[in-house]
């Protein structure tokens, strides 16, 4: 039911890279959620946004989109002044892009960030300012897990820029006091997904029984944590969480890529010749693994199985066909990107 109440005895909420995957889920789940919320969805519209993931609130009088960039002051400004909580998931996120172009990702994910914390910075009614980071700034993890205060060893581009604006958040609040609370969730899955992803492309591919690339022996491990027990955990330390604060979200999922393969295999009912493997990326980091204990101590936990969200995650992309083949078949971007990162690399 949609709220009655007067915009302005709302709580005012910008969600930066909405459009995006993780952001739309956020987005959703925040006016499902949050009956006296106001959200406000900014984001650039690259090729990873997409309104298609906003259509279900597009005509809800509790949200607005803004097309913009975080990067441009002039926008981001007011749109932050006039926000009691700040949740910035706009970034450049795909590790491969960021090898090709990491120009792109230093501009996004650093300067775009830092021209949200000179607006928090002189917000008058900011309670919260949550940047949202990444497991991969840890570097890769030979045993153990990640705690919140373990040294930070990115190790490609895409990473090292999220450390960055991770480092540079915190800055704001040691030096400013801008209530800043700093996320580092491990690898999400679920719906909206762009395809250029792991279990997306390998969906999306299986579905029309084409091969599946991947990388090198395939032994890489990955933490897979669903879309909405991120956006839970990022929801509760909006309020809980405390200023200057990092809090680790992992789903505690700890998977091989080749097992990984296999399962989406299974689910699709598709044979083991499709997997075809590639020259292994650069600078591959082996193995994610967070420990998520601190946020376990406030109260959070991972609802979704992974067996089952996998499962419900195929089932998506089956049902919604009309979401991701235009991007596939339809985009020239997308397939040069495709075969720019896979066609040249296979191994004999």
């Amino acid at each position: 039911m949609v709220s009655t109440e007067k915009a302005t005895d709302l709580t005012h909420v910008l969600v930066t890279g909405g459009a995006g995957f993780i952001g739309s889920n956020f987005v959703r789940y925040a006016i499902a959620n949050h009956p006296d919320w106001q959200v406000t969805t900014l984001d650039k519209m690259t090729y990873a946004g997409r309104l298609e993931n906003l259509r279900e609130v597009m005509d809800n009088p509790r949200h607005r989109f803004v097309k913009g960039d975080i990067a441009d002051a002039e926008v981001a400004g007011p749109l932050v002044a006039g926000s009691e909580y700040v949740i910035n998931f706009a970034a450049e996120t795909h590790v491969d892009r960021s090898i090709l172009h990491a120009g792109d990702f230093i501009k996004t994910d650093v300067y775009g960030t830092y021209v949200l914390l000179e607006a928090a910075r002189a917000a008058k009614n900011l309670k919260r300012f949550v940047q949202i980071s990444t497991d991969e700034v840890y570097g890769s993890v030979p045993t153990g897990s990640s705690k919140e205060t373990d040294e930070l060893r990115p190790r490609n581009p895409y990473s090292a820029s999220k450390s960055g604006a991770d480092r540079l958040a915190y800055s704001y609040w040691a030096t400013y006091n801008v209530p800043v609370v700093v996320t580092r969730a491990s690898n999400n899955y679920g719906p909206n997904q762009f395809p250029e992803k792991v279990i997306p492309l390998f969906i999306t591919n299986l579905i029309h029984d084409l091969p599946v690339p991947l990388y090198g022996d395939g032994q890489n491990v990955r933490d897979w944590l669903h879309v909405e027990d991120h956006c839970r955990g990022v929801d509760m330390l909006l309020t809980a969480g405390q200023p200057g604060e990092v809090y680790n979200i992992g789903g505690g999922n700890e998977v091989k890529n080749v097992d990984l393969t296999h399962r989406l295999l299974e689910l699709l009912g598709k044979p083991t010749s499709l997997i075809t493997r590639v020259e292994d990326r650069l600078g591959h980091d082996r193995r994610y693994s967070l420990d998520t204990s601190k946020l376990k101590a406030m109260g959070w936990s991972p609802k979704h199985d992974f067996a089952q969200g996998l499962a419900d995650t195929v089932d998506w992309y089956r049902a919604n066909e009309w979401w991701w083949r235009p991007i596939k078949e339809q985009d020239p971007a997308f397939r040069e990107f495709y075969q720019t990162q896979y066609g040249s690399r296979q191994k004999v």
